[in-house]
C-alpha cells in the first residue's frame, strides 16, 4: 500500500507537477481511500521523502550504539553514509526526487528541514562525547556541520549525474576531507583545575631569590 501511494504520487508529479496533484488524485490513482493516504504519510510533502523518518532513526541507533573506543568524527562520518545507502537503493526515485525538489521551493525548505535534523543528530552525539573539551560545544557544531556539507555535496553531484557512477567512493573522497581536518586535531581536555602548575625543583638551602630567578626563567620572562 505504502509503495503503491509513492508509485501512484511520482507518476502524477511527474505528469501534472507537484502542485497540481492534490491527494485525491494520488488515492485515486492508487485505488485508496484517503485514510489509507494518511495512515502512511502525514501530508503530500511526506510522500515525497518517505524514507527520512526511518533513516533518521536508524543513524540516532547508530549513534546510541558507539562505544567510547570509536574515534568520533569517524562515527559521525560513518553515521552519515546511512543517508547514501537510503539514496542509493532506489538512484532512478532519488534522482526523480532531486529533480522535483529543485523546482518546488516548498520541497526545497521541506528538505533543509531534513537536512537540519540530521546535523542535530550528529551534533548531539559529538557534544556528548566532546563534553568538557575546551569548546566542545563549538567543535561539535562545526564537526556535525562539516560532515552533512561534504556528504551533500558529493549525494548532489551524484545525483546530477543522473545516478550514474560510484556514490559511495563519491561521499567517502568528500567525508575524507572532514576526518583528515578534524579527526585527530580535537581539543585536548581541560584540566579540572583551569590554572596552570609548575614544579620547581630546587636545593633546600637555595637563597629565595634563586628560586624566584628560576621560576621567572621557566615562565620566559626577562
Amino acid at each position: 500500500m505504502r509503495d503503491a501511494l509513492i508509485a501512484a504520487a511520482f507518476r502524477l508529479f511527474l505528469e501534472r507537477g507537484y502542485e497540481h496533484t492534490t491527494v485525491d488524485d494520488i488515492v485515486a490513482l492508487a485505488g485508496v481511500g484517503r485514510r489509507s493516504f494518511f495512515r502512511y504519510f502525514p501530508s503530500k510533502e511526506d510522500v515525497v521523502f518517505p524514507d527520512h523518518e526511518r533513516c533518521l532513526a536508524d543513524m540516532t541507533a547508530f549513534l546510541a550504539a558507539s562505544h567510547d573506543a570509536d574515534e568520533p568524527v569517524r562515527r559521525v562520518c560513518d553515521a552519515a553514509r546511512l543517508v547514501l545507502r537510503m539514496y542509493a537503493e532506489n538512484p532512478t526515485f532519488s534522482v526523480q526526487r532531486y529533480r522535483l525538489t529543485k523546482q518546488v521551493p516548498g520541497l526545497r525548505a521541506y528538505e533543509l528541514s531534513v537536512v537540519w535534523r540530521y546535523e542535530r543528530a550528529l551534533a548531539d552525539y559529538l557534544r556528548g562525547r566532546f563534553a568538557g573539551r575546551r569548546d566542545g560545544i563549538l567543535q561539535a557544531d562545526v564537526v556535525a556541520a562539516a560532515v552533512v556539507a561534504a556528504h551533500n555535496n558529493a549525494l548532489r553531484s551524484w545525483l546530477r549525474s543522473d545516478g550514474e557512477g560510484d556514490a559511495n567512493t563519491a561521499v567517502d573522497h568528500a567525508l575524507g576531507y572532514v576526518q583528515a581536518a578534524f579527526g585527530h586535531t580535537a581539543a585536548p581536555l581541560v584540566a579540572t583545575q583551569p590554572d596552570d602548575v609548575m614544579v620547581i625543583v630546587s636545593r633546600r638551602d637555595a637563597p629565595l631569590w634563586r628560586v624566584v630567578q628560576e621560576i621567572e626563567s621557566t615562565l620566559g620572562r626577562d
